[in-house]
């Protein structure tokens, strides 16, 4: 029998390389995104398409009966879906705020808890949570964001422990810079939200700096690689560092003080 994985947020970068690489590996793939025009190509590859809105609990419910109804089962869970919403907390809208725990955190969680059940009846399955490096660190005019990739890494660990009594591994991916749409959503909301306030000055430097990071990125296929590394493991990592500068920056992040961390980051934007 066929091994079945979900991958959330398809239709582009991390979550369509994943997507490919797993259906060459001979899995049964369905993939996930609001928009099915632009998983086109991974149909035609054999995938199955899902239209998802996580933040949508009617969605979520939708989606995992499709999939249970035609396959039964579910061996691997991708959980990739999430944007940055970049801004100072100051000037942010906590409905934007809010919006951004429903998609990065709150649907997750209750996608994770919709399939669980099939898992542990299995007494098997692996969860991969795509966090960021940003979850072991924040910046300014990220605060929401980076909060989201915390609150990613919290519930990962702690699911982790509930579920190995059922044979299910929880794995946290943490991508480094990444060629992908993130970064540009982030700038445009960066200078949208604070690009003429009190936090404008720092924040326009905040935009050049990211969108030079996206000279240094590195292809989505390179976290795809990742996540099938861990998702081939036998026993996988409970955390993988992977492209543009991650493990490089979490080195850092271990040797540094919060301060002096602080004012690496604040130089390396106002450079």
């Amino acid at each position: 029998m066929k091994k079945v994985a979900l991958v959330t947020g398809a239709s582009s970068g991390i979550g369509k390389e994943t997507s490919k690489m797993l259906i060459a590996d001979g899995y049964t793939v369905y993939v996930a995104a609001r928009r099915l025009e632009k998983m086109a190509d991974l149909a035609q590859l054999g995938a199955h398409l899902v239209e998802l809105d996580l933040a949508n609990d009617a969605s979520i419910k939708k989606a995992v009966e499709t999939l249970l109804a035609q396959e039964q089962r579910v061996d691997v869970l991708v959980n990739n879906a999430g944007y940055g919403s970049y801004g100072a907390l100051e000037d942010v809208p906590l409905e934007e705020a809010k919006y951004q725990f429903e998609v990065n955190i709150f649907g997750l969680a209750r996608l994770t808890q919709l399939l669980l059940p099939t898992m542990r009846n299995q007494k098997s399955g692996r969860i991969i949570n795509i966090s960021s490096i940003g979850g072991s660190f924040g910046e300014p005019h990220g605060a929401w964001y980076h909060a989201t990739k915390f609150a990613v890494e919290g519930l990962s660990d702690s699911l982790r422990m509930e579920l190995k009594q059922f044979g299910i591994d929880v794995v946290i991916i943490k991508p480094g810079a990444i060629l992908t749409e993130w970064n540009g959503i982030a700038r445009e909301h960066l200078l949208k939200t604070s690009g003429s306030t009190a936090y404008g000055a720092l924040a326009q430097k905040h935009v050049k700096m990211l969108a030079d990071a996206d000279n240094r990125g590195s292809l989505p296929s390179v976290v795809a690689k990742t996540i099938l590394k861990a998702v081939r493991a036998s026993k996988p990592k409970t955390r993988y560092a992977t492209g543009g500068g991650a493990h490089l920056i979490l080195f850092l992040r271990s040797i540094l003080s919060d301060r002096l961390f602080d004012k690496l980051i604040l130089a390396l934007i106002k450079r």
